[in-house]
């Protein structure tokens, strides 16, 4: 291959970038940003690939989700509290019936900018440029507003900065204590009907807990049971913003990419040869790959080989986006591929980008009963296939959010104008996002059922 560089991408075919009109701007945006101080550390990384490495190998699970777009507007701290709550429940949930470790991965503190469909979005014979994240042009359908403006990055960077120091916080600072698991009960689910599930595993945490204290054990003194590992991810869009945080690792000497911990490259821009996988390949930071229905099986395998020539654990992830109605078609093929050649992955279930639909009223929408039948789908053909099913990647939020129709109160098309905020694809709540937490947990808990029953058989 070719030499690396951070800006060794600019020589080669670019997708799903904007056009901005001012360069001199975007150049001094840029230059800016080069001298910021990073915002996650290399070693941060590495122990991320390294748990997703234990992931590849089916000793740990991995959790992966957030805001489909974050914004500027809504950066409040009750947000993101009430996020990495729901976060920690769904993986509390997780880890007591899979008896796993749970890599926590948000899309979050980055997730700025959206590639979209078509370049350009009309509304009553009016066609302006379509909005790309905040990190990029502003949501109001106005020509001005969606006109591409670098300084945006500055403040998508900011913001990132004070959200990963609330989430260190919360990690580490006492709030993520499994002893909390009776309050981080989300006011608008206690009346659900997964609420009382939730409740009887609070309480089995809870009698766990006293069981320590009773045998001289004190959880206190056990820094695991006190704080938790949170990592965040985004989607590597707009390269000229990864360069620019793109820092040298002075203990190994290797190229990080410090705007997050794991990057991925979209569905739109993983072209073998082109700029988004031409940046991604000389960082040392995990990756992820979005796999849709269009992925060959030797497209996919040569950018294995670009993105991991030595097949090193942990440091790819397969993120399947299929929809529920293809897994089956398409994803089989895929897994035996991979496994043909001996390469080593983390194999993750996307089930919100191939389950979008149009709703009544012009709603964009995702049927929970099609997430389910995808994330069961994925589970069973591995099963069948004899890999590992090692993840799942939502689009969710902690707040009592109406975007996706079905789920325990059974939202309806007629519901969705009720709270729909996303600034982009419908995200699952608070609510809908722990439910998905327990099928999860109860098909893993199947799986290490019958895997400990082949091993007595043997």
């Amino acid at each position: 291959m070719n030499p690396w560089s951070p800006s060794s991408w600019r020589g080669k075919p670019i997708e799903q970038v904007p056009v901005y009109a001012d360069k001199a701007a975007l150049a001094e945006v840029e230059r800016q940003l080069a001298g910021f101080p990073p915002l996650v550390f290399a070693g941060e990384a590495r122990k991320l690939k390294r748990m997703l490495g234990k992931v590849a190998a089916g000793e740990a699970f991995l959790l992966q989700g957030g805001d489909c777009a974050e914004s500027f507007t809504e950066h409040a701290a009750d947000n993101i509290r009430d996020f990495f709550r729901v976060f920690l429940q769904m993986a509390v949930v997780t880890t007591f019936a899979a008896a796993l470790p749970v890599v926590k991965l948000g899309r979050i503190a980055g997730q700025f900018a959206k590639p979209r469909s078509e370049p350009t979005e009309g509304i009553g014979g009016v066609e302006l440029p379509s909005y790309r994240g905040d990190c990029v042009n502003d949501i109001a359908f106005e020509a001005r507003a969606r006109e591409p403006d670098p300084a945006r990055q500055l403040m998508a960077y900011r913001q990132s900065a004070a959200t990963l120091n609330l989430l260190r916080a919360f990690a580490t600072g006492g709030y993520a204590n499994l002893e909390n698991a009776h309050g981080w009960m989300l006011g608008f689910i206690k009346d659900s009907p997964q609420s009382a599930r939730y409740q009887e595993l609070a309480d089995r945490i809870t009698e766990t807990l006293g069981f320590m204290r009773a045998i001289g054990l004190d959880p206190e003194a056990h820094q695991e049971l006190r704080q938790t590992d949170f990592y965040t991810s985004h989607e590597a869009l707009l390269l000229g913003y990864e360069e620019a945080l793109t820092r040298v690792d002075s203990t190994s000497g290797d190229h990080y990419a410090t705007s997050g911990h794991m990057l991925w490259i979209g569905d739109r821009t993983r072209h073998p040869g082109h700029a988004h996988v031409e940046y991604a390949r000389g960082v040392k930071n995990p990756l992820g790959i979005k796999c849709g229905p269009t992925l060959s099986q030797d497209e996919l395998l040569r950018l294995i080989d670009i993105l991991n020539p030595a097949n090193e654990p942990g440091r790819l992830t397969l993120i399947c986006r299929f929809g529920a109605g293809k897994a089956a078609d398409r994803l089989p093929g895929l897994i035996r591929a991979v496994k043909r050649e001996g390469r080593g992955v983390v194999w993750s279930c996307d089930p919100m980008h191939g389950n979008t639909v149009k709703a009544a009223g012009g709603y964009k929408t995702r049927p929970f009963d099609k997430i389910v039948s995808e994330i069961r789908t994925f589970f069973s053909i591995h099963r069948a296939e004899g890999t590992y099913a090692g993840g799942v990647h939502l689009e969710m939020t902690g707040k009592n959010v109406t975007e996706c129709t079905g789920g325990a109160r059974a939202i309806s098309e007629a519901d969705l104008h009720d709270r729909y905020h996303t600034y982009c694809d419908p995200r699952l709540n608070a609510e809908q996002a722990i439910e998905v937490a327990f099928l999860v947990a109860e098909l893993l808990k199947a799986e290490r059922i019958e895997r400990g029953r082949a091993d007595a058989a043997e």
